[in-house]
């Protein structure tokens, strides 16, 4: 288990937990993987884990679970890239909650999803966490599949 470089802030603006920082931990024979600490008091007693984007998990506090149902329930069922879209998240949900250890069970089906098999990377994205393949972490991060500079200037027409 190593904690590399983390760091973890609660905004407590509006009642708002906001994840930051990145640490990395290694998945048991069963599938179990340990939480930092500083992630499971705000995650609560039980969460959700699903399939995220980009070929990760993504675990959401019910809370957030519940504000990301609702704006999926807004999409129009006529909409077959929304029925998609719901299915993806919906058809791999699993609630969690954690052991005595700060440890949680993630599913074989979404450990092969996300091909997680030792090593694992956690990281705090605003309302989430994600959990990634160390690998898969390494190659989304390196700079010739990732171009800052290119993604800013895309952003600045977002308005950031």
């Amino acid at each position: 288990m190593v904690e590399s470089g983390a760091k973890w802030v609660k905004v407590a603006q509006r009642g708002v937990t906001m994840f930051i920082g990145e640490y990395q931990h290694n998945i048991d024979s069963k599938g179990r993987i340990i939480i930092p600490s500083r992630f499971r008091e705000d995650l609560g007693e039980g969460f959700v884990l699903t399939k995220g984007l980009d070929q990760c998990l993504f675990i959401y506090s019910y809370n957030e679970w519940k504000v990301f149902e609702n704006k999926l329930s807004t999409l129009p069922l006529t909409s077959k890239d929304a029925r998609a879209f719901i299915r993806f998240f919906f058809a791999g949900a699993t609630e969690c909650e954690f052991d005595k250890q700060g440890r949680i069970i993630i599913p074989a089906n979404l450990r092969e999803y996300a091909d997680i098999n030792k090593e694992a990377v956690i990281i705090g994205v605003s309302n989430r966490l994600e959990i990634w393949s160390k690998d898969k972490w390494l190659d989304y991060n390196d700079d010739e599949n990732l171009s800052y500079d290119a993604i800013a200037e895309k952003m600045s027409f977002l308005g950031i």
